[in-house]
């Protein structure tokens, strides 16, 4: 793996500053048990009135896999056929107590991919979260009512041979970089 390094001013856990987002997978699969304690670890993130808006739909068998595949963009269809597990994080859009609008089910949803992303990566797991997907068929072919949305589609699995991957792909294949903190917080 090349690519930028990451380095905290202040006393960070290497754990935040390792974590990235591949693109090549291995195809081996996950064990049920690891699969399991990431979706629990996920499930006991924080939300709005411990409403808990955020349901995974995991697509672990060829044909589920293929159905989640199918709406992905083309340019991640490519490279997250090799994942072993496709996750859809789908948030509820209303509170379950009143039916009101949850205006952090979004913010809610991805607190949970973030512990789902820190334990898949804990147990030597790779995650890669994207955006790019068809959500009208998302939301179809996973027979979900106007109170849902898919967020976002999760590729889980070990990390795989970066040579595997287009020639492209393989250039875009390192750790990201990070805007300064002095950019994205304001202390007064």
């Amino acid at each position: 793996m090349s690519g930028t390094e990451r380095f905290s001013k202040y006393n960070v856990d290497s754990f935040f500053l390792e974590r990235w987002s591949p693109r090549a997978f291995s195809n081996n699969a996950v064990d049920d048990n690891d699969l399991l304690a990431i979706l629990e670890a996920a499930h006991w993130a924080p939300s709005c009135f411990n409403e808990q808006p955020w349901r995974f739909y995991v697509a672990r068998s060829d044909s589920k896999r293929a159905q989640f595949l199918s709406f992905l963009t083309e340019s991640n269809q490519v490279w997250a056929k090799n994942a072993p597990i496709l996750i859809a994080i789908v948030s509820k859009l209303t509170f379950s107590h009143n039916n009101k609008p949850n205006r952090w089910n979004g913010f809610d949803a991805g607190t949970a991919w973030g512990y789902l992303t820190m334990e898949a990566y804990k147990r030597g797991y790779i995650t890669h979260a994207m955006g790019g997907f068809k959500k009208d068929i998302a939301a179809r072919e996973l027979h979900l009512t106007e109170d849902y949305q898919v967020q976002a589609i999760v590729a889980l699995g070990k990390h795989g041979d970066p040579s595997l991957l287009s020639t492209d792909l393989q250039k875009r294949e390192i750790i990201s970089s990070r805007k300064t903190l002095e950019e994205v917080i304001s202390i007064e």
